[in-house]
């Protein structure tokens, strides 16, 4: 049975130099310190890796409870003589929307390294890529800045995609039509606001690392963590300028289409303005009563048709002169 199916995503023990041993549960199970610094990495969703957590991992049942929560915001504390982080990356998988974040639970207290998640991450997989060439973390604290450098990182196109889409939608917003751009700057909205509702949270949970007093944090390890929760801050920056732009290009549509219905309803406004004195006259003569004049001369039609016709041309130079026209 695949290690996967019983809850037991990827196991490494790392060999100090970049490299690093895949091992399965047995050996982590068998694991102590004097091996190396062992990495753990579990779909919490599984039984097998929740029993694991509860009875067998050794862990403060704080922390088991906080690597198991079904819901969390991304935050950092020490507990159980490590540190429990919670960061959130955008979401990559197939057919997913970016701003539906995937999180990850990651403990470590410089010895071993424990991280679950629901739904595939593909930093954590890009982790296992590195350790299997040779040119991953040598310690916990490399570790810790490593995924949390690797997942900010994914976060560069999805942002630079935003502010792509918004410089489109600003060009395209006096060419397109309303019922293209409206869906268009509203997912953008919500797209930025999705995002950024994690992103504060995460900046923060960030610049607490670098300043937790933990031995195994290295100097190097600390302003890399400096350097995530500083770019943390840059993205949160973007977004908040993407989503006013997209604000001011919503109303700058809408003041596009408030002037096409102006202009639409005053040009009704004109044609109604021409037919109304030409409907009363007709609806006049044609009252079906005696006495109606031009009733027994033919060529009475020919001359309401030309006093029709002088009645435009009246009411058209009257417009002109009042300048409605």
């Amino acid at each position: 049975m695949p290690q996967s199916d019983l809850g037991l995503i990827a196991a490494w023990i790392l060999d100090g130099k970049g490299g690093g041993q895949e091992i399965g549960w047995d050996e982590v199970d068998a694991w102590s310190p004097a091996a190396g610094v062992l990495w753990t990495h579990l779909d919490y969703s599984a039984g097998p890796a929740q029993e694991w957590l509860q009875q067998r991992s050794g862990l403060d049942p704080m922390v088991s409870e906080g690597l198991l929560a079904e819901e969390t915001r991304p935050r950092s504390i020490f507990i159980g003589g490590g540190l429990l982080v919670t960061l959130r990356g955008v979401n990559m998988n197939p057919g997913s929307d970016p701003e539906d974040m995937v999180a990850i639970r990651l403990w470590s207290d410089g010895q071993r390294i424990v991280s679950t998640r629901k739904r595939r991450l593909l930093t954590a997989t890009d982790m296992a890529c590195a350790l299997r060439e040779g040119h991953g973390p040598q310690t916990a604290g490399q570790f810790l800045a490593s995924i949390a450098d690797m997942m900010m990182e994914r976060m560069a196109d999805v942002i630079d995609s935003i502010d792509d889409t918004v410089d489109d939608l600003e060009t395209q917003v006096l060419t397109q039509q309303s019922h293209q751009l409206r869906p268009r700057i509203a997912d953008l909205r919500r797209e930025a606001i999705g995002l950024r509702r994690y992103l504060a949270p995460q900046r923060e949970a960030l610049a607490r690392l670098h300043i937790e007093t933990v031995d195994w944090l290295s100097d190097v390890d600390r302003i890399r963590l400096r350097e995530v929760a500083d770019r943390a801050m840059r993205y949160i920056e973007d977004l908040d300028s993407a989503r006013e732009r997209a604000v001011v290009t919503q109303e700058e549509l809408m003041s596009r289409i408030s002037e096409q219905m102006d202009r639409r309803m005053y040009l009704l406004s004109i044609i109604a303005a021409i037919f109304l004195p030409l409907g009363f006259l007709t609806g006049l003569l044609g009252v079906n009563v005696g006495g109606i004049p031009g009733a027994s001369y033919p060529g009475a039609f020919l001359l309401f048709i030309f006093l029709l016709v002088c009645v435009v041309m009246l009411q058209i130079t009257i417009f002109k002169w009042k300048r409605w026209m």
